[in-house]
Order: structure tokens, then C-alpha cells, then sequence
């Protein structure tokens, strides 16, 4: 079949894309290539497609498939994708993805090669042909290209040879795709799934999430977006979080299991019921996290996978609880969070959760005793602030501590309330003693950026104080705002103000900051502090954690760079990433910025940026699969190059 023929067949509804099938992920380079290979002839591959009846075909967008035998895609989405979004200028009705992939095609006459437009580059030069235009306005258009040509001189002598050349453009239309037919009434949803992840086992695969959200949506073909509508919610409210993260609250709200197959044979209106349900006690759950702890957004949001335990819970509360029974639930939640219980095995681990809650009738202190038998202790040493990061799992504690007591900053006197209006009221993290003269009195960096070094101010205060020594900056704060250093868990001793004794200051710092954490904990169980109490200390590790990233101007620059990655058409990234022991869930680094599936989904190798990181960070990464870049320039010119790139996983 040739592409207009398929392109008319997407348009009719005789085409469509199966609702199991992920988003469009394709990103410029592969757009233009495969435009390369179908202008000079190359071979670009065929077509696998399901034929059902589109009576019960679930199928993606909100395009009307006609009546009779259906073809759905099972293997050419990103190529078919790419073809229609250039030569229809638009994206097909099943479209879901970064429209920026696609347009802007540009095709230069004089050398023959495609390439997306550039402003200064190509602005006013009729050799440049807008490949869109073209393919939409057809034969009757190649007349107003060579008007434009003849219109330069330099230009005639050639004409001939590009009047060629935009009949060759014009004839990818009329290419054909070889089109293979999976079909039969054996061919179950199950089937064709197994199918599909044959077929794309170099590609993207499906997970058991997108296996089980395809079964719902045969029956509902609205909940992936009803889904998503809930998502972007959240992310405007500062919380990021993926369709397989809710439906895991959906199936523990419907089931009571961790694992996906259990929603297999359950109603479109059973589904329905419980994503609402889900939706309302997430929400609730975020807003106790948030209000009663701080943890107000997504950087400082740890033990996510905690949220569907408590999703869990309060269904069968009734999504209503008391003030003891809500603290205490949180007490649980901070506790998974400081220990990394859902670091590693995440299904078998919220499973586990769930059958406690299931056995006991929801008795959050089985729940407990679990985390202390696994972690040896509940209680907050000093020896656990000795990591170092934003990455380290003990930063959202101090976020935490900054927020629950209501620390106070250093220029205004006030607390740190998220109520604080205007952009220079925005929480900063600032270094203690400043990193300049840190570094020039020869500290490494996980002493420079040391979670006893680090609190939490307005930006307008920290630019106020900018690299001056606490030994000059601390007595006028005190003076202005007495107490406001003690609200910061400053030791008081005047000697450790100097920076010859920093590290004497950390210890001391170190030492507050857990008894500020046991206090908060504390304050969670209300008069039921045996829990804490009566436990052994949790175990402390004194190794320096490797990786993390160590101010805010580096957050800055690396969500700079996410933003960027996801502008050109790629997947977004995940910022302070755990890289953990598999089987005890230890936290062995934190990577700044990885793309654990690829920067294109599932399309390319897995990628880590890692700013600033020692050789030992850089062998771990490599080790477990990462291609690891070591500046920001270096990920960018990857990104830019990706089709040819070569699947070293070596560090550049």
C-alpha cells in the first residue's frame, strides 16, 4: 500500500492506533532520516497491523473508525507518525507526543538533504523547500517553487535539474510499505500484546502497567486520558508522577494487590469507580504530606511509592481519619522514606505492605513493626545526616525539619512558611559557609555540600549573606533576630563559627539535627512514643554517599537541561535518581540526571549526566548501564547527533 493510500486509510478510519500502543517518542533526527531513506530509495522497513473488528477495537485519539474490519498498528506508529505529521501538516487524531518532532522540514535542492528550519540559515533562500507545503499542495504546487527559482538567476541554469528533484520529493508520497496482517478470532488482546512485544523487542515494549491499562481501555477507551487529566493536575501543583504510579493506587483501592494482573477482570465501571476513589485519596494523602510535614513539592517528595500503601489505608478508612491515626500514618510514610523501602523490588515490597494491612484490619503498627525489623531501629542517629546532596535521601528530613518547626530565616526573622508571597520568598538551599572559601581551605566536595552545611532560606536572604564566613554574617542575625539561628539547628559554641573548625561544626550540627528528628517523630505517634522509644537505633552507615548534586545553581542548570531534552522531543529525565543494592535496597549514589528507559523511550541506551563525579561514580554508573556524560555540553551534542550515535557506554 502506497502512503497516501495509508495516510487516506488513517484519515476514513480504516487505520487507527491500538490504545495499548505508548505515546509518539520519535524526536528530529529520526524524522529526518527516515524522510533521507524514502527520497533516495532506501529500504525503511514494513508494516504489521491487527485486523479486528472495529466494533470492539479500543483504539487511541477520538477519531471515528468506520465501520467493518479495522487495521491497528502494531508496528510502524513512529514512522507512519512521521509521514502524516509532514505531509498533512498535522498530527493524525491518535496522536500523543511532541508535535515540534515533525514540523518544520525543510529540503535544500542544491544538495539534497532534509533539515529542520533555522531562521538565519534559511530565511529567504528558495532553495530551502518547505517539505509540508510541498506535500500538501502537490504537483500544482511545484509551479510556485519554480517561480521563486526562476526569480534568481543564479537559479536558471539549474532549474531543470531541481524541477527533478522536487518531483522526487513529491513522490514519497508514493511509496509503498509492504503491510503484514495479524488476523483471526484466536487472536485474543493477550495475543496480540505478546505479538506486539515480540515484534518490538528492540524497541518499546510494553510494561504490565500498559498491559493492563489496554485491557481497561477495551472496555473504557476514555481512562488513559480521564488518567493523564489527574497527572497534569498534580504537576502543576509541583507533584510528577507516571500513569503506572496511579494505576498501582487504582488496583490497590479496586484489589487490595500491588500487582497489575489483578485488574484484568474488572469492569469499565469498576475501573471508573476506584480511579476516582484513588484520585480523591491521593489527593488527600498529598495534602497531609504537604501540610502536615512540608514536603510541598516534587524534589523533596521522597518514598512515592508509599502514597498507594496509603491510598490503601485510607479506602478502608473510609477516606477519613482522625488526627492521631493521620500522624501516625505519616510517621510510617517518613520512615519509608528516610530508609528507602520502596528503593528497590517496588512491587514485591508495596505487596508485602498490603498484605499486612489486609491480615491485621489496617493496623498501621504491624506496618511499623515491619520497617524496624527490616531497618534494625526507628530512631534518628546523628551518623545518618552524614550523607551529602540534594540527592541524599536525608535532604527532604531537612526540608521537613525546616518546615514542621517552622525554622525561621536569617534576614527576616520570619518563618519559613510555603504561604511566603513574591519570587524572592522562594526556599533556597544555602551553604552555611560558603563553598569558595570551603574549597580554598582545601574541603572536598561532600564536605562542602554536607547536609550539616546546608538550610533552607528565602532568596532574597541568601543573596543578602551571599559568601561571607558564619563567623561575620551569624552575630548580626542573632543580634536582629535572636533565636533565628537556634530555629536552624546552629550549635551555639562561637568557636565552631570559624572556618577552621568545620568540621567540628557539622558533627555538633549533625547532633541537633537528629534530636530535631526524633522530636518530630515524636510529635507524630502524640502520646504512643514506645514505638520509638522502645526500638533500637536505625543502622547508620558511615560511608560517604557517592554522586548527588550539590547546590541549587546545579538543580537549576540540570532541570534547565531536562527542559531542553523534552523541548526537542525526547523523554523527560529524572533528577537525583537512587541508584540502589537490589537486594537489600541500600542507597549506594545518587545520579544527577538519568533517563533510565533512554532519552527516546526504550529507543536508545540509557543515559546519566553527572556533574562534577569521581572516576568510582563514573565505573558504578557504567556498570549498571548508563552511558554517562560528564557536562552539559557533552549530553547536548549527544542529544543533537543521536541518530548516529554508537552505543558505547563509556564516559565522554
Amino acid at each position: 500500500m502506497n502512503i497516501t493510500s495509508i495516510l487516506d486509510y488513517i484519515d476514513n478510519g480504516h487505520m487507527a492506533l491500538p490504545e495499548f500502543q505508548r505515546g509518539y517518542v520519535w524526536g528530529r533526527e529520526q524524522v529526518r532520516g527516515l524522510f533521507q531513506s524514502l527520497y533516495r530509495g532506501h529500504p525503511v522497513g514494513s508494516l504489521l497491523v491487527w485486523a479486528t473488528s472495529a466494533s470492539t477495537a479500543a483504539h487511541r485519539g477520538d477519531g471515528k473508525l468506520a465501520p467493518g474490519v479495522v487495521k491497528l498498528l502494531l508496528d510502524g506508529q513512529q514512522r507512519i507518525t512521521s509521514l502524516y505529521g509532514v505531509i498533512r501538516g498535522e498530527p493524525p487524531k491518535f496522536f500523543d507526543g511532541n508535535p515540534k518532532s515533525f514540523t518544520e522540514l525543510r529540503f535544500n535542492l542544491a544538495t539534497e538533504e532534509f533539515e529542520f528550519y533555522q531562521p538565519i540559515k534559511m530565511r529567504d533562500d528558495p532553495l530551502w523547500i518547505d517539505v509540508t507545503q510541498l506535500m500538501k499542495s502537490g504537483n500544482a504546487g511545484v509551479g510556485t517553487f519554480i517561480n521563486n527559482l526562476n526569480s534568481v538567476p543564479e537559479h536558471t541554469a539549474r532549474l531543470g535539474e531541481y524541477v527533478g528533484r522536487l518531483n522526487q520529493l513529491l513522490g514519497i508520497r508514493d511509496k509503498h510499505f509492504h503491510i503484514e496482517e495479524v488476523t483471526g478470532s484466536d487472536k485474543t488482546l493477550d495475543v496480540v500484546v505478546d505479538i506486539f512485544n515480540r515484534v518490538n523487542s528492540g524497541g518499546t515494549k510494553l510494561s504490565k502497567g500498559d498491559l493492563a491499562l489496554a485491557k481497561i481501555c477495551a472496555d473504557w477507551p476514555e481512562a488513559r486520558d480521564t488518567m493523564k487529566a489527574s497527572l497534569v493536575r498534580w504537576r502543576e501543583a509541583g507533584y510528577d508522577f507516571t500513569l503506572d504510579w496511579l494505576l498501582r493506587s487504582v488496583n490497590t483501592v479496586l484489589t487490595g494487590e500491588a500487582k497489575f494482573l489483578y485488574l484484568h477482570d474488572r469492569s469499565a465501571d469498576e475501573i471508573s469507580d476506584a480511579l476516582a476513589r484513588a484520585v480523591r485519596h491521593t489527593d488527600t494523602a498529598l495534602n497531609m504530606i504537604a501540610g502536615r510535614l512540608g514536603l510541598d513539592h516534587n524534589r523533596v517528595l521522597f518514598a512515592r511509592f508509599a502514597v498507594p500503601v496509603m491510598v490503601r489505608f485510607l479506602e478502608m478508612r473510609g477516606g477519613r481519619l482522625n488526627e492521631r491515626t493521620r500522624d501516625k500514618l505519616l510517621f510510617w510514610y517518613v520512615q519509608s522514606g528516610m530508609w528507602g523501602r520502596f528503593s528497590a523490588s517496588t512491587e514485591s515490597v508495596i505487596d508485602k505492605d498490603l498484605g499486612i494491612l489486609e491480615q491485621s484490619g489496617g493496623n498501621l503498627e504491624k506496618l511499623i513493626d515491619e520497617l524496624r525489623l527490616s531497618q534494625g531501629g526507628l530512631r534518628v542517629e546523628p551518623g545518618h545526616f552524614h550523607s551529602w546532596s540534594v540527592g541524599s535521601r536525608f535532604y527532604p528530613v531537612l526540608y521537613m525539619l525546616t518546615r514542621m518547626t517552622e525554622a525561621r530565616d536569617w534576614g527576616t526573622g520570619l518563618p519559613l512558611k510555603r504561604e511566603l508571597l513574591g519570587k524572592m520568598s522562594s526556599l533556597e538551599v544555602h551553604h552555611i559557609f560558603p563553598r569558595a572559601q570551603l574549597y580554598k581551605a582545601d574541603y572536598s566536595r561532600s564536605e562542602v555540600n554536607a547536609l550539616g552545611n546546608f538550610c533552607f532560606l528565602t532568596k532574597d536572604t541568601n543573596l543578602v549573606i551571599s559568601d561571607r564566613r558564619p563567623e561575620a554574617y551569624f552575630e548580626e542575625i542573632e543580634a536582629a533576630h535572636p533565636g533565628a539561628l537556634r530555629s536552624q539547628w546552629v550549635p551555639e559554641d562561637r568557636q565552631l563559627w570559624k572556618l577552621s573548625h568545620f568540621r567540628e561544626f557539622l558533627e555538633a550540627r549533625k547532633e541537633l539535627l537528629a534530636e530535631a528528628a526524633n522530636t518530630c517523630l515524636r510529635s507524630l505517634l502524640h502520646d504512643d512514643v514506645d514505638v520509638l522509644e522502645a526500638a533500637a537505633s536505625a543502622r547508620v552507615s558511615d560511608r560517604v554517599l557517592l554522586g548527588g548534586i550539590a547546590n541549587e545553581d546545579e538543580a537549576r542548570a540540570l532541570e534547565e537541561l531536562n527542559t531542553w531534552v523534552e523541548s526537542q522531543g525526547y523523554a523527560k529525565g529524572e533528577i537525583a535518581w537512587d541508584l540502589v543494592d537490589e537486594r537489600t535496597g541500600e542507597q549506594k549514589a545518587v545520579l544527577d540526571l538519568v533517563w533510565p528507559d533512554g532519552i527516546q523511550t526504550e529507543l536508545s541506551e540509557p543515559v546519566a549526566v553527572l556533574l562534577g563525579e569521581g572516576p568510582e561514580l563514573l565505573a558504578m554508573a557504567n556498570e549498571a548501564g548508563f552511558r554517562c556524560f560528564t557536562s552539559l555540553d557533552s549530553a547536548k551534542a549527544y542529544v543533537s547527533r543521536l541518530e548516529n550515535a554508537d552505543h558505547a557506554t563509556a564516559a565522554e
